[in-house]
């Protein structure tokens, strides 16, 4: 059964993937990306790795999940092939993904998530969910076992791209788009090593509260041991004064009587 006649052709979502379908049909030097034969709203792609970085001359193949909302939401893009930059199997982070549906636009579309991927991929992991820290060593040697790499529906990923060499002009709204792309993955880099610099300092402030603590222990059981020792003493000076006065009166009206009765 082909997708025309599976769908309903009516739906804004499904007009609008057909349309992308048709407009990627042609495999350019830099990313492909194709539905299922059975499934519109799933498509495999491969991307070549951006030049003058670890990953050149790497090939990358990942799956394109998209909600039955599209364009309204942002679909979840999974990597397959091992890159040292993202987690395979995993629903990756971008701004361009369903992990920050409030920075989706409909007008964006899958060729515009291909080539943000393609911009992330040299930026800092900066701790975003899927997200490896490989040295770029260890991101060349994978690039260069990346060539080989078979995808079980679609072959191997490398002849995808290069059985047809068409460049693909890059617009004004996708440039910007790359940019900003490349300024939040500054920011998320900033706002960890925020987060960290305040942890630590949080930590420094416990440590010297506790501190603090353990110093003003020993003061507070001089205060109390010094409190306890005046204590005693004062009530035992008071009990004195008063024995000594009812002496000294019991001894008054003794002398009184005595001196009363001669």
């Amino acid at each position: 059964m082909s997708l025309e006649n599976k769908y309903n052709l009516k739906s804004p979502g499904v007009k609008r993937l057909m349309r992308e379908a048709r407009e990627l049909a042609e495999p350019t030097e830099e990313y492909f990306a194709h539905p299922l034969e059975d499934n519109l709203f799933e498509w495999h792609f491969t991307v070549r790795g951006p030049p003058n970085t670890e990953f050149e001359g790497g090939f990358y193949h990942g799956r394109i999940l998209l909600p039955s909302q599209y364009p309204m939401q942002p679909p979840n893009i999974i990597l397959l092939t091992p890159n040292g930059r993202f987690e395979v199997n995993k629903k990756i982070c971008l701004s361009i993904s369903g992990h920050h549906p409030e920075s989706w636009q409909p007008s964006w579309s899958i060729r515009t998530a291909l080539l943000a991927l393609i911009a992330f991929m040299p930026t800092p992991a900066a701790g975003t969910i899927g997200s490896l820290d490989y040295t770029p060593e260890e991101r060349q040697i994978l690039a260069k076992k990346s060539i080989n790499w078979e995808c079980q529906i679609c072959g191997k990923i490398a002849e995808t791209l290069s059985s047809q060499s068409k460049s693909s002009n890059i617009t004004q709204e996708e440039a910007s788009l790359i940019q900003q792309i490349a300024l939040k993955a500054e920011e998320d880099a900033n706002r960890k090593e925020k987060s960290s610099d305040e942890t630590n300092i949080r930590q420094r402030v416990t440590i010297n509260t506790q501190s603090a603590e353990n110093i003003n222990e020993p003061i507070a059981d001089v205060i109390m041991e010094t409190e306890v020792s005046i204590n005693p003493s004062t009530v035992d000076q008071i009990f004195n004064v008063v024995v000594w006065v009812i002496v000294f009166v019991i001894l008054l009206l003794i002398g009184r009587r005595f001196f009363l009765l001669e």
